[in-house]
């Protein structure tokens, strides 16, 4: 079963790495590298998967949105300084983006758990991250 994931990760790694510096990457290999990834780490059965990936995709572009509302909070140059009111209005609204991304967590897991058991649950925490440090570290090899 492993073998399954395993190749087709390993093909779709070797496609976007193969692209050189300078280069964009292909979005989509690159989504179907991090699949083969995630699905590969957490050991998913094929039944696994199909559950698993749309709640977790709903699930991360929730997250990404809250997180892209939350930088636009921050000012970006030291001459977009805000009043003592708008800084403490912006504050505001970060704790409550904060508190409604514990929420979509929570139920997050509340609905994976259905799906996978609690110990993939806790692995699936780091992986994306692994998988951003993988690449970054195969495409410096490449260097």
């Amino acid at each position: 079963m492993r073998f399954l994931v395993i190749v087709p990760f390993l093909f779709v790694c070797k496609l976007v790495l193969a692209q050189g510096p300078g280069r964009d990457f292909d979005s989509q290999k690159l989504q179907d590298a991090k699949i083969a990834f995630i699905t590969s780490r957490l050991d998913l059965t094929p039944d696994q998967a199909e559950k698993f990936w749309p709640i977790f995709n709903q699930f991360s572009d929730q997250r990404e949105a809250n997180l892209k509302k939350m930088a636009a909070l921050n000012p970006r140059r030291e001459s977009e300084k805000l009043s003592e009111s708008q800084a403490q209005e912006n504050i505001n609204q970060r704790f409550a983006l904060q508190k409604k991304m514990i929420q979509d967590e929570e139920k997050f897991v509340k609905e994976i758990s259905g799906v996978i058991t609690y110990s993939q649950i806790l692995q699936l925490h780091g992986l994306s991250r692994d998988f951003a440090r993988m690449i970054y570290q195969r495409q410096r090899k490449k260097d």
